[in-house]
């Protein structure tokens, strides 16, 4: 199935990022629906199942009110306020929820299963105002144990996708950020292109703009929201999240350079493929924190990084000296490598 959003001029002035905590509980809660979790999510999915199981109602709660397939919830993501609302932000817009937007979210979720609705949201149903409370103690909890212990790492890797998309669409314009955020998403001219998708999406009065949600729990795919009056939102997998679970130090890819700049340089340099803070490099490359900040600094004043503040991280990114440096350094080994083989 394919669909179009139509741009005007306005909504691509409009155009904007945020970073969701309420995006990542219901990608999360999607994720943990599923019977086979992708490999990618499998360390964390354990994990938070086994806590699970002391929530009792509150996670099943959840479970059915976020599926493995179907109608996510439209009051369940509102719109973000800002570029990182907080948590407590976006539940405190949840709460306020009117009952009848609350009702036409559940009405389709009974639809899809065949006109009944389980019987844990019954009373969300009946009494919306007073339910509300309840549903916000719930995701409350649940963050607590599921999302809380990770988010510094997940905030960081999100901070860095936005970060990335900006220096994108400085140096390439906006197009070239829509057109590069998923393979199924595609900008062409006047609009944005979403294929593959399992349900249609219409823009008719929605507001103007574009919200790009970078998430973790999305991976593999793009999801969307478009409720008038709304600006329509479009959550989509973060650059990286292949790295999000990863411990250790990495193999070294950069041979060539770590003889001139040192083995440590060119592994931190090689890591930058998607900006990261400094206590993301020490832990991705076994660095101690102190001994990353020096080598980052020396980076820094060589011309081969850049730094800028993310909410309350500072982010490393490589630049375009550094990217040229790495680039000719793989094509020589790729050179070395055919000439052996001749």
């Amino acid at each position: 199935m394919r669909t179009e959003l139509a741009f005007s001029t306005d909504d691509l002035a409009r155009t904007r990022f945020a970073v969701s905590p309420m995006w990542e509980v219901v990608t999360s809660l999607r994720v943990l629906a599923h019977r086979a979790v992708p490999a990618l999510h499998r360390p964390w999915a354990a994990q938070v199942r086994r806590a699970a199981e002391a929530t009792g109602p509150a996670v099943r709660r959840l479970a059915a009110l976020v599926p493995a397939a179907g109608h996510l919830p439209d009051f369940l993501t509102p719109v973000p306020v800002g570029a990182a609302p907080a948590l407590a932000e976006e539940l405190a817009v949840i709460a306020a929820t009117p009952p009848d937007r609350v009702r036409a979210d559940l009405g389709i979720l009974a639809a899809e299963r065949g006109g009944r609705l389980p019987a844990v949201l019954e009373p969300l149903h009946r009494d919306p105002a007073g339910g509300l409370p309840l549903l916000v103690a719930d995701i409350e909890a649940y963050w607590e144990f599921a999302l809380q212990p990770h988010w510094a790492r997940i905030r960081a890797l999100l901070d860095a996708d936005v970060l990335h998309r900006a220096r994108q669409a400085a140096g390439r314009g906006s197009a070239q950020v829509l057109d590069d955020l998923h393979e199924t998403v595609r900008w062409d001219g006047g609009a944005l292109r979403l294929e593959q998708r399992h349900c249609a999406v219409q823009r008719l009065d929605a507001g103007a703009g574009l919200v790009l949600v970078p998430s973790v729990f999305a991976w593999p795919r793009v999801l969307t929201r478009t409720l008038p009056p709304d600006p329509p939102q479009l959550a989509y997998p973060a650059r990286g999240v292949a790295t999000l679970w990863e411990s250790g130090p990495v193999a070294d890819p950069a041979e060539a350079l770590a003889a001139v700049l040192g083995r440590s340089r060119a592994r931190l340099l090689a890591e930058l493929d998607t900006p990261a803070s400094t206590t993301e490099l020490a832990r991705r490359t076994g660095l101690s924190t102190a001994g990353t900040s020096q080598h980052l600094t020396a980076l820094r004043a060589a011309g081969l990084t850049s730094a800028q503040r993310a909410g309350h991280a500072v982010l490393h990114a490589r630049t375009a000296v550094a990217d040229a440096l790495l680039a000719a350094d793989a094509d020589g080994r790729a050179t070395d490598a055919a000439g052996r083989a001749g």
